[in-house]
């Protein structure tokens, strides 16, 4: 499989105008071309430098040209989640008229986008970039093949790998938020950089409060990595 990753600008996308024109940056959790109507449908993060910047920026996205649905699904302060189908973009088309497919996230912000595409033989990859060009700015920042071993190790850690995010989202909110400050603050380290007394004025709670959800974050991420090292024996 040939892997590339690019910087691109694409000028009939969504996302891209917006984040040109309003100080908000977009990440893709999920996304599914559908071949029928050429539409993609999306699933992303959606961050903004504060909360208006959000407001703004999700309002012109809404009302974007090529927007063909658009719904909000949760927002927090200046973080919100959306859900949207698109129409399938010039690159895109170009992309796929090559037999390529999207192969990682979607990263979006100040007027450019970092794809992530594949290919399996190098001949469509250097046809498809060719394509690429003629209507759309992009530098290929990184570009590899990556073997067949390599594909079977991803192939078979890839229960490993799902049983680690499967414990990450089964954190609470409170959890997940109490470890990342936790480990971003020096807390884990030898020797500590924070106590629990910091960390308990970081979140206006009681020492024993923060205690009891790190212990709860910790004892669930700690039963899904030995759920995973399970799982990397047995493949």
């Amino acid at each position: 499989m040939i892997d590339i990753s690019m910087d691109m600008e694409q000028y009939d996308c969504p996302f891209i105008d917006t984040t040109t024109d309003y100080d908000v940056a977009f990440a893709s959790v999920h996304r599914e071309f559908d071949r029928t109507s050429r539409e993609f449908e999306t699933r992303m993060v959606v961050e903004g430098a504060d909360r208006g910047a959000l407001t703004n920026g999700l309002d012109a996205l809404r009302d974007h040209e090529n927007m063909r649905e658009y719904a909000l699904v949760r927002r927090r302060d200046d973080v919100a989640q959306i859900r949207t189908v698109i129409g399938e973009t010039d690159a895109m088309g170009a992309i796929r008229s090559h037999d390529g497919y999207i192969t990682g996230p979607f990263h979006i912000a100040e007027g450019s986008e970092v794809w992530h595409v594949g290919f399996d033989r190098a001949d469509d990859a250097d046809d498809g970039l060719a394509a690429l060009e003629r209507h759309n700015e992009f530098d290929v920042v990184e570009r590899q093949n990556t073997a067949m071993p390599d594909i079977q190790d991803i192939v078979q850690n890839a229960g490993a790998a799902m049983t680690l995010i499967d414990g990450c989202q089964e954190l609470s909110e409170t959890e997940r938020e109490t470890l990342e400050t936790a480990a971003s603050s020096g807390y884990f380290e030898t020797p500590r950089d924070a106590t629990l007394g910091t960390l308990a004025d970081e979140f206006d709670v009681s020492k024993p409060a923060v205690s009891k959800n790190l212990r709860r974050g910790q004892r669930k991420m700690i039963e899904r990595v030995v759920d995973a090292l399970q799982d990397l024996d047995e493949s």
